[in-house]
């Protein structure tokens, strides 16, 4: 036995080897005491994973078997890393290195590299942004914040898969990569002239740190062999997020010996778009044929209900969709059964949310147990809202609050620049609203593949949502009252919060747990988000679903709306992944389950008829639809020689005046005029989108064109 080893037995003394097994379950007791070997951990959520392989790593230390000094546990987070070290130390393994994969590469390439290639190991970079704008503009391409923050993602993630520039524009279609703002093409160019930078600047990314680490071993046997000597006895946490550089790197510290452990949950596999790869855990026992294989089942954090419903989840994937999942088993006592509801919008959703909370809050539980949980930062506007009417405080967990992000605060400047400027008209707020914002680059249909580019979208168009909200309880408002109530949203969230109820996207919650959870905006669209279109891609967001419904450990409530806003049409049900719990719409003409219980429609909601197609008859839900005066698939009967003449009038106009084409009439209210031709200004104000003020202003010239 090693000194190092002496000194922790001297330091435990008084406590047995066995003394530490008590505590743990059978399944548990199985992980402490594989302390040989390949060992591989199936460990279902709320399981007590990190419990398990600390208590291994310590009683491998108190039985001598190892030497603290030359383990190596490696996990994702510091977070998680600082908890291993501060378990291990209560259990009196002192001296074991916990770490993240950066964090252990790092150390050694800082070390190592002098004594290779003489001289320290370059500076690592703080942000990519500074180096990636600099190679944007190298390439002719324009960014913005948003745009470098999705090159940065896809760089990030073409290193940690061994993706080189010149093979990122094929890799990355294949691998389902797509951004809105960039083609591969582009891209591929943009992270070449990004290497080229950073050796002409002499710099490397944290990336380039597992690289370098990587390097090192493979090139050079005195470094391998050096950090083979010190490292003996390897752990890894959330093993089904090692991407393939980390796994190399993993391959390399190892040398071909079998002494590691790896943990993980291929259920909670949810970060494949970062370059996980969940096939090094799944496969693990076949790589490693005398592997242990153990999985822990037993459910400490949810209750049997609420457990019920996340191996139902994982059940309807299939044996084939998911290889390795563990059926979980609730050590709890009975709890509450989950709830599901679906309301007629989002607005109502919130607001019905918003009014459970009060009542838990009431009956005393703690705000800081409750959590809301949406698939998109997007969704956070409405819910933060409801809590801030009713003086909830709430947290935002790893987004900004949506009066902060960027793209509102410009959007909300861009209206006040009209409202200064009183080229804002009062008559149809959302044309307004939508009409300044496209001149700014936001259009009605949203981009395609993801990004901050389909963030900022979404964004926007829940600022166009609230709009419409606004302009529909207050008939007589105008652009004034509008900009008033978007500052008082703002002020009112605003204020400093020392505790509340947590708001964050299915990806923020994972590893945190709560004892009330609502799962909202849990319909098909969103969840699954539409851009996931291969079946993998549509597994993930299961996983990602069950990843919300293990995050409860009391109370599970999932809801959804069946339309975005009040007063649209009802076309939308639940996610499919509430299929195997019997959950099904209770939209007209579908069957409506007694586990279904709908919301009570939103007070003050508009019963103002919805108007009808003038060609075939059907209701008109889109503003663009609306203004046309049919359905925008329907046949028009559009004048082209008068539409030309009203554009040239407009653009006159706007250069007279000194305001965007679109503030006057968007083109989709000239082409309604241009197909219904009014003959004098009662006609022209039967036009959708067409109030008396800008009748009062342009009403003569238009009908004169009209009539000419």
């Amino acid at each position: 036995m090693s000194q190092s080893v002496s000194n922790i037995t001297q330091a435990v003394a008084g406590r047995s080897a066995d003394e530490l097994l008590e505590a743990l379950d059978p399944e548990q007791r199985a992980v402490a005491t594989a302390l040989h070997g390949p060992v591989v951990v199936m460990a279902g959520a709320g399981t007590g994973k990190t419990r398990a392989i600390t208590h291994r790593i310590a009683y491998g230390v108190r039985t001598g078997t190892y030497d603290p000094a030359r383990v190596l546990a490696v996990t994702f987070t510091q977070r998680a890393a600082g908890e291993m070290r501060g378990r291990l130390a209560q259990l009196g393994a002192n001296g074991v290195q916990a770490r993240t994969f950066h964090s252990a590469a790092l150390r050694q390439a800082r070390w190592f590299w002098p004594k290779v290639f003489g001289g320290e190991l370059p500076p690592i970079i703080d942000r990519k942004f500074p180096l990636l704008t600099e190679a944007a503009n190298r390439c002719r391409v324009r960014v913005d914040t948003p745009a470098l923050r999705d090159l940065a993602g896809e760089v990030e993630w073409a290193k940690v898969s061994n993706v080189r520039p010149d093979d990122y524009a094929k890799i990355a279609p294949q691998s389902g990569r797509a951004l809105a703002a960039f083609d591969p093409a582009t891209i591929a160019r943009v992270f070449a002239a990004y290497e080229d930078v950073k050796i002409e600047r002499g710099r490397i990314d944290l990336e380039d740190v597992l690289l370098c680490a990587v390097a090192l071993l493979a090139e050079d046997e005195r470094v391998a062999a050096e950090i083979r000597r010190q490292y003996r006895t390897f752990v890894v946490d959330e093993y089904q997020d090692v991407s393939p550089l980390q796994q190399s790197l993993l391959d390399l510290w190892l040398g071909g010996r079998e002494d590691v452990c790896v943990v993980g949950d291929p259920a909670q596999t949810i970060y494949s778009w970062a370059g996980a790869d969940p096939e090094n855990l799944v496969r693990f026992a076949q790589r490693h044929p005398s592997a242990a294989v153990i999985k822990l089942v037993r459910d400490y954090r949810s209750t049997p209900q609420i457990v019920d419903v996340a191996n139902k989840v994982l059940d309807a994937a299939g044996p084939s969709g998911l290889p390795g999942r563990v059926t979980l088993r609730s050590q709890r006592d009975a709890g509450p059964t989950p709830t599901y509801r679906e309301y007629p919008d989002e607005v109502a959703e919130a607001d019905a949310v918003a009014r459970a909370i009060s009542r838990l809050q009431d009956s005393g539980t703690a705000l800081r147990d409750i959590a809301i949980l949406f698939r998109t930062n997007a969704q956070s506007e409405n819910f933060e809202q409801a809590l801030a009417e009713r003086k909830i405080p709430a947290v935002l967990k790893g987004a900004e609050r949506f009066f902060e992000r960027a793209e509102i605060r410009q959007a909300a400047m861009l209206l006040r620049g009209q409202a200064k400027a009183g080229s804002a008209a009062d008559d149809d707020l959302v044309e307004t609203v939508t009409g300044i914002l496209g001149g700014a680059g936001w259009t009605v249909d949203p981009p395609e593949g993801k990004g901050a580019v389909r963030d900022r979208w979404e964004s926007l168009a829940a600022l166009v949502t609230m709009t419409s909200d606004f302009a529909k309880a207050h008939p007589e408002a105008g652009f004034a009252d509008l900009m008033a109530e978007l500052d008082r949203r703002a002020s009112i969230q605003h204020a400093p919060l020392a505790e509340g109820v947590t708001l964050a996207t299915l990806h923020a919650a994972k590893g945190l747990e709560w004892g009330c959870v609502f799962i909202v905006g849990a319909h098909e669209g969103t969840l699954p988000i539409s851009y996931a279109q291969t079946p993998a891609q549509v597994e993930e967001e299961r996983r990602l679903f069950y990843v919300g419904v293990t995050r409860a450990k009391d109370q599970l409530s999932v809801s959804w709306s069946t339309s975005r806003s009040p007063g649209g049409r009802g076309q939308r049900g639940p996610t499919r992944f509430l299929d195997p719990i019997g959950v099904r719409s209770s939209r007209a003409g579908e069957r409506e389950p007694s586990s279904v219980r709908a919301g009570a429609p939103r007070a003050g909601r508009s019963d103002k008829p919805i108007p009808k197609c003038r060609v075939c008859g059907r209701g008109l839900l889109e503003a663009a639809a609306r203004k046309l005066g049919r359905c925008e698939d329907c046949p028009g009967s559009m004048d082209q020689k008068l539409y030309d003449a009203l554009l040239e009038w407009r653009a006159e106009r706007a250069a007279e005046e000194g305001m965007p084409a679109f503030v006057i009439f968007t083109d989709a209210t000239l082409i309604a005029i241009a197909e219904t031709r009014p003959t004098d200004e009662r006609e022209l104000l039967r036009i959708p989108g067409i109030g008396r003020t800008k009748v009062s202003k342009y009403g003569e010239p238009v009908v004169n064109i009209c009539t000419r």
